[in-house]
């Protein structure tokens, strides 16, 4: 199960347009449940994605709202 802070990150990464400050904890426990990748980008540096696990999550939370 995600704390709420977990779920506020995963949704930051989702609609985030540049690098948001997230949370080592929270982001380390989204990669532990695969909800997210680290992927390179072109300056070097790791940007979380979602994977088609983490968007099913929110989107079952979408629909519970």
């Amino acid at each position: 199960m995600l704390s709420p802070h977990e779920v506020a990150t995963l949704m930051l990464i989702k609609d985030a347009s540049d690098e948001p400050e997230l949370d080592r904890a929270d982001l380390d426990a989204l990669l532990e449940h695969q909800l997210v990748t680290l992927e390179r980008i072109d300056s070097g540096r790791p940007r979380p994605c979602i994977t088609a696990r983490g968007g099913a999550v929110l989107n079952a939370i979408a629909r519970i709202r």
